[in-house]
């Protein structure tokens, strides 16, 4: 499911287009070494403030924000990372839209019926925790509240603005010793809460192809402590 960039505007647009070309994101992403489970995240922008956006809203980067979790310390799968909402396709879902929604509902508590789906990524491999993931586009229409609904799973939801991303100065280059090599990504600081591996990856390529991105300084290294 996917937008037609030419009827929209601003942001919107860029995302779109953006998302025409995920299929060169994967390229970065460490691939899976064996069976791999299907599974969705769900990449939610919207409007800074709390006016629902109209179908041909215009705006820029600076005017957006994006909705990311804190998944709880003691989970087996990247415990205590920040992330998009999202998880493993089950069998009553659809398609990799109809996953990412009811993952979102399930921890975030959003309204689904607020969404707009603009696209959907090429699949990305996530080597951790042996999952090929398909980043679902969407453009918060009408926000609703949101929050941690099982603290089990997530420990907080917060919604940070596009423009603090950008911010050079909070960028950096992760680095984390595993298996006797060094793995290096993208990475943001926000406010001390530290964004890297797979959600920053995505985060970083987004901005990249949409042409958001800013110069900043990869030799800035900072090692992950897990």
């Amino acid at each position: 499911m996917s937008q037609n960039p030419d009827s929209l505007r601003g942001a919107r647009a860029e995302l779109v287009a953006a998302a025409r070309r995920s299929e060169a994101w994967a390229k970065p992403f460490p691939p899976v070494v064996g069976a791999a489970q299907p599974a969705s995240v769900l990449v939610l922008f919207g409007q800074l403030d709390s006016v629902p956006a109209q179908s041909d809203a215009s705006t820029v980067a600076a005017d957006l924000d994006v909705l990311l979790q804190r998944r709880a310390a003691t989970l087996s799968s990247h415990p205590g990372q920040v992330s998009f909402p999202g998880g493993r396709r089950e069998e009553q879902d659809a398609d990799a839209v109809a996953t990412a929604l009811r993952e979102a509902e399930e921890e975030t508590g959003l309204d689904p019926a607020g969404v707009e789906i603009l696209a959907t990524l090429a699949e990305l491999p996530l080597a951790a925790s042996s999952h090929v993931v398909t980043p679902v586009l969407g453009w918060w229409r009408s926000p609703s509240r949101v929050a941690a609904v099982d603290h089990a799973e997530t420990v907080d939801v917060f919604r940070v603005p596009v423009a603090q991303l950008l911010d050079p100065g909070i960028r950096f280059t992760s680095t984390l010793q595993r298996f006797g090599r060094t793995w290096r990504g993208p990475a943001f600081d926000i406010n001390g809460t530290i964004v890297w591996g797979f959600t920053a990856m995505v985060l970083d390529a987004l901005f990249d192809a949409a042409g958001w991105t800013r110069d900043w300084d990869p030799s800035v290294e900072r090692p992950i402590e897990l």
